[in-house]
C-alpha cells in the first residue's frame, strides 16, 4: 500500500530505522517496536490546521494516542486537547499547564468532575441530565463556574461510518426531548454556563462531502434548538469522526476539499446575514495514525492445512486495531539479507500469507490471505497507519510477552 505524503514519510523513516537496528540482529531478541516520525506528524497536523477557516478550532483527541512525546509535538499545531478521562486531563496539563482542555466522555464521577473544575479545564461536555445536575451542585460547592456543552444524540438518519455514536440508541449524549429540562436546569444553576452543543455522532468517516453535509445539519439543528429552548449555541463541537482508510481500494479523506467546503459554508452563512457559530473539531485518528508504524520481525513462516502463515514477534496484544476493526492491516516488507543460522531460511514467495502474532488464540491475526512477492523469516513487517489506536487500546500484558520498543524519530532528536 503506497500513498504519497506523511504515510510514506513515516514508513520510510521506520524502514531505515529497522535496517539499522537489524544490522546488529540478536536472534534471542527479535525486533518489535512502535516507530513514530515526529517530523511527518508536525507537517501533517500543521497542514490540517492551516487550512481551517477562522471560525473553526482543532483539538487533538488524546484517546487516539497519548504518548507524552507525541502530545508535545502536536501541541503547537492545535488549539487544545480533548480528554475523555481525568487521567488524560492530567497528561494534557503535564505537557502545557495553559493548554485549553475540553473534558468529555460518559460516566464521569463526582471526583472527576470536581478535579476537572479545580484543574481549570476549558469546558465539560455533559452527557446526561443527571450529570448536568451533579455538575451544577459540585460547581456551587467549589465556588467555580463550569462552562458546558450539552452532548445530544440527534434523532436523524446520519451518514454511514465504521462506528456510530448518534442517530440510534447508544450510551452517548442526552435525547433531544431532554433539552427543555436541561434549559431549566441551566437557568436555575448559578455556576453553570452553557456555551453550546456537542454532537460527536460517528467515527471513521471517509467522505468529505458527507461530513460537510453533517456539519450543515448540525448548524441547522442547533439553530432550531437554540431558538426553541433559549439555549446558547456559540460553539458547535462536531466531534472527530474524520477517518483513515486502511484499504488501498478506498481513498483517504480529502482534507483540502473538506476545508474548502467549510470556507464556502461560512461564506453562505454570512450571505444569509448570519454569523457562523464557532465550530470545534476533536480529531484523533486523522492527526496521528499516519505518523506511526508497528514494526515486527518475522520469526517463523510455515504452512498449515494449505495456508501459509507468517508469525511475527508481537501480535494483537500490542496492536489490537486490526482484530478490533476486523480488517487486513496494510503493511510493507523490509527485506533483511543477513541470516544467522546454518540451515534453510523459511520463506513465502508469490503466494497469499496470513500474518499472525505469538498469542495462543487463532484470533491473533493482523492480516489474512494477502499475496506477497517474498517474505522470509528475519524480514521486518511494517504495519503502517499505526499511530492511532494501536498500543493505546491493546491488552499489553496478555501472556506476559515483553513490550515493544517505542522509538520517536525526528531530524533533531531520537528518543527511545
Amino acid at each position: 500500500m503506497m500513498i504519497a505524503g506523511p504515510l510514506s514519510d513515516a514508513a520510510n523513516s521506520a524502514a531505515r530505522w529497522a535496517i539499522e537496528r537489524m544490522s546488529d540482529r540478536d536472534p534471542d531478541a527479535p525486533l518489535c517496536a512502535y516507530v513514530y516520525d515526529l517530523d511527518a506528524l508536525r507537517r501533517h497536523v500543521g497542514d490540517i490546521g492551516s487550512k481551517l477557516p477562522s471560525f473553526c478550532r482543532m483539538y487533538y483527541a488524546m484517546k487516539a494516542n497519548s504518548e507524552d512525546v507525541l502530545l508535545r509535538a502536536i501541541r503547537p499545531h492545535v488549539h487544545g486537547f480533548e480528554a475523555a478521562s481525568i487521567g488524560e486531563v492530567r497528561k494534557a496539563f503535564a505537557v502545557d499547564r495553559d493548554v485549553p482542555v475540553i473534558f468529555g466522555g460518559p460516566g464521569k464521577t463526582d471526583g472527576e468532575l470536581r478535579e476537572a473544575l479545580r484543574s481549570g479545564v476549558e469546558r465539560i461536555h455533559v452527557e446526561s441530565m443527571h450529570e448536568l445536575r451533579r455538575l451544577g451542585r459540585i460547581a456551587e460547592e467549589e465556588g467555580r463556574e463550569a462552562t458546558v456543552l450539552l452532548r445530544v444524540n440527534v434523532k436523524s438518519d446520519l451518514p454511514s461510518a465504521t462506528l456510530q455514536m448518534g442517530g440510534k440508541p447508544t450510551q452517548f449524549g442526552m435525547e433531544e426531548s431532554d433539552l427543555p429540562s436541561a434549559a431549566e436546569c441551566l437557568r436555575r444553576s448559578p455556576k453553570l454556563r452553557m456555551a453550546g452543543f456537542h454532537l460527536h455522532s460517528l467515527s471513521n468517516q471517509l467522505s468529505a462531502d458527507d461530513h460537510l453535509a453533517l456539519i450543515s445539519f448540525y448548524w441547522r439543528k442547533t439553530e432550531e434548538w437554540s431558538a426553541k429552548h433559549g439555549l446558547n449555541r456559540s460553539i458547535i463541537n462536531a466531534g472527530g469522526g474524520i477517518g483513515v482508510s486502511y484499504s488501498e481500494d478506498i481513498p483517504q479523506f480529502e482534507w483540502e476539499k473538506f476545508a474548502d467546503g467549510l470556507h464556502r459554508l461560512g461564506d453562505s452563512w454570512h450571505r444569509e446575514g448570519k454569523e457562523p457559530p464557532r465550530i470545534d473539531f476533536e480529531c484523533g485518528r486523522y492527526l496521528t495514525a499516519l505518523c506511526g508504524v508497528y514494526a515486527a520481525e518475522v520469526i517463523d513462516v510455515k504452512k498449515n492445512h494449505g495456508r501459509t502463515y507468517a508469525i511475527i514477534r508481537g501480535g494483537t496484544h500490542q496492536f489490537r486495531l486490526p482484530s478490533s476493526w476486523k480488517h487486513n492491516h496494510p503493511y510493507r516488507i523490509v527485506p533483511i539479507d543477513s541470516w544467522p543460522y546454518p540451515f534453510e531460511r523459511p520463506a513465502a514467495a508469490d503466494e497469499e500469507v496470513t500474518v499472525v502474532g505469538q498469542l495462543c488464540t487463532p484470533k491473533d491475526v493482523l492480516s489474512e490471505d494477502v499475496k506477497v512477492h517474498l517474505l522470509r523469516v528475519g524480514d521486518v513487517i511494517l504495519f503502517v497507519l499505526a499511530g492511532a489506536y494501536g498500543w493505546s487500546i491493546s491488552h499489553h500484558d496478555f501472556l506476559s510477552h515483553p513490550h515493544p520498543e517505542v522509538v520517536f524519530i525526528s531530524s533533531s532528536t531520537r528518543v527511545r
